[in-house]
């Protein structure tokens, strides 16, 4: 029976004793938790800040990059008066890929769809010169592509970059 007193006598300052430390942790980690999720959201509210300027400077590159390879803006910028129809061909060709090189970095700040629209305009600007540039003989003056060229383009419905520099544009302003 004296064991039973005892027995009980100590469940008396042990139960409590454990529920007050129970209790304490679970506070503890409650408190810890929440200033953890705090300084997370922090850390990406201070990346976020960081990384608009970023992703603003590139997205400003890709639109310079999609109006230099414009093909009216291109072969204005690329054709010279002594240039045979071949030689503009493979000067348009090798300016964009060089423009595309020189951008392709610029994939870590946008989204992959508007990637790969600006891949495409890419390589439909490159068909709408390759094709304009079957239909010329490659010794015929640089201005009869050029021509060529000018002609296709009034027949398609959208500027091959058109469709990028809009989904450009729209991602943009998704930022704000």
């Amino acid at each position: 029976m004296e064991f039973i007193n005892k027995l009980s006598e100590t469940l008396l300052y042990f139960v409590p004793a454990v529920l007050v430390l129970g209790s304490l942790y679970l506070m503890i980690k409650k408190y810890l938790d929440n200033d953890y999720k705090l300084r997370l959201l922090d850390a990406k509210r201070n990346v976020s800040k960081e990384m608009i300027p970023v992703r603003l400077q590139a997205y400003e590159r890709m639109v310079l990059f999609l109006e230099r390879i414009n093909p009216s803006i291109l072969v204005m910028r690329t054709s010279e008066p002594s240039m045979t129809a071949d030689r503009l061909h493979a000067a348009l060709i090798a300016t964009i890929r060089a423009e595309y090189e020189h951008n392709f970095t610029q994939q870590l700040y946008m989204s992959p769809k508007v990637w790969d629209a600006i891949k495409n305009a890419k390589e439909e600007t490159i068909k709408l010169i390759n094709l304009s540039a079957a239909a010329v003989p490659d010794a015929s003056p640089a201005q009869h592509l050029s021509k060529a060229i000018f002609d296709l383009m009034v027949k398609t419905e959208r500027i091959p970059t058109q469709h990028a520099l809009e989904a450009l544009k729209a991602e943009a302003r998704q930022i704000f």
